[in-house]
């Protein structure tokens, strides 16, 4: 059972025990937000870490759980994947690494993103290199929670990871070309802000380009959202860059982007 046979349910209380108890243990793939949220990630822990006879795993990892100063469902993600990826790295346990990557439950591949973006043998060619399998993934939460393991990584490394991220813009995968403006968006969501890029948008030119007309909605709507940001601190340049769009690139997609880029400015 797949998220594309599978609407969910519209809020915690609706959703079936039976399909609860097979989130919980990682025989299915949450269908939406709403099953996202509701899973219990210290019971799909145990599940797994018993599953595959890891259970000496569980401890520290609820440990550097039980640390933390605010349980979210983001953090505790983090937290997971974080431990997991010492106790693998601390047991010589690649195996399980590759397991959690290669997993059929969606909130175990997110915790895998951590592995990656907590490595610090990985230069930032390798991370990005590691991280877009994920990018490309067929679930939300994965292509939502890999972007947020590695921006630590991009914000290190700007420069190099735009010059990586720019091959990406032309990647046929729209999810990998919507990575490229995600990873790197001025404000983003639930993350620290790239403070270089509030004050100098213009860095990132090589990214949004050739991103201006792109045809999936998926990267327009990320595009729009990076200069949004970018126009809270810089609104001329975003308004600038939008009238020479819309200039150069009289399409649908760009008037999209554009309108929906100025739309703080506009109100």
């Amino acid at each position: 059972m797949t998220t594309t046979k599978r609407k969910g349910a519209r809020s915690t209380k609706d959703i079936p025990t039976d399909i609860l108890q097979q989130l919980n243990s990682g025989q299915i793939e949450t269908a939406n937000l709403v099953e996202w949220l509701a899973v219990d990630q210290k019971l799909l822990l145990e599940n797994l870490l018993n599953q595959h006879k890891r259970i000496d795993y569980l401890n520290p990892v609820l440990a550097r759980i039980d640390q933390l100063k605010k349980q979210t469902v983001n953090t505790i993600n983090e937290a997971i994947g974080t431990e997991l990826f010492l106790q693998a790295t601390q047991n010589n346990d690649n195996e399980f690494l590759v397991i959690m990557s290669n997993h059929h439950a969606d909130l175990i591949r997110c915790w895998a993103t951590y592995t990656i973006g907590k490595n610090e043998n990985f230069n930032i060619n390798e991370t990005l290199a590691q991280i877009q399998p994920f990018a490309a993934d067929k679930h939300f939460g994965v292509r939502e929670i890999c972007w947020m393991a590695v921006r630590p990584k991009i914000v290190q490394n700007l420069e190099k990871s735009i010059e990586i991220l720019s091959g990406w813009t032309t990647n046929p995968d729209e999810n990998i070309r919507r990575f490229t403006t995600e990873s790197t968006r001025p404000r983003g969501v639930w993350c620290e802000h790239i403070e270089v890029l509030k004050i100098s948008p213009e860095l990132g030119l090589s990214i949004l380009e050739p991103l201006k007309s792109d045809k999936a909605k998926y990267v327009q709507v990320s595009v729009a959202n990076w200069l949004n940001d970018a126009s809270k601190t810089q609104p001329e340049f975003v308004r600038e860059l939008c009238r020479r769009w819309e200039t150069q690139s009289n399409t649908k997609e760009t008037r999209y982007i554009t309108k929906k880029a100025l739309r703080t400015l506009n109100k």
